[in-house]
């Protein structure tokens, strides 16, 4: 059995691959506290828990980038990584559902 083919993820230095993940991990707790979408208070309680490790993570990452002298955020390259990573759909959960047509 051929395991299924991948979009290959870009050319992204350890700094931005960190970063990346922790955005996606901030996003997702978002996600999963957003009242829109949301089910029970425990688990949007968890996910505000989580969030704040996960803000602090994503912070540090931000940090390293600046410190290595990686002053700028190479947009195209990141948005590539983000939809490979399945960020449109984790992105989604995070926003107001649009209103139902009547």
């Amino acid at each position: 059995m051929q395991s299924p083919e991948f979009a290959p993820l870009p050319a992204l230095t350890r700094a931005e691959g960190e970063f990346v993940d922790r955005y996606l991990q901030v996003l997702d707790q978002v996600g999963r506290i957003n009242p829109a979408r949301g089910g029970d208070t425990y688990g949007a309680l968890r996910a505000a828990q989580a969030l704040a490790s996960y803000s602090v993570a994503l912070r540090d990452a931000l940090t390293l980038m600046h410190e290595r002298g990686e002053a700028r955020i190479h947009a195209a390259t990141l948005t590539r990584a983000l939809r490979v990573l399945d960020g449109e759909r984790r992105s989604a959960r995070a926003t107001v559902p649009p209103e139902p047509p009547s």
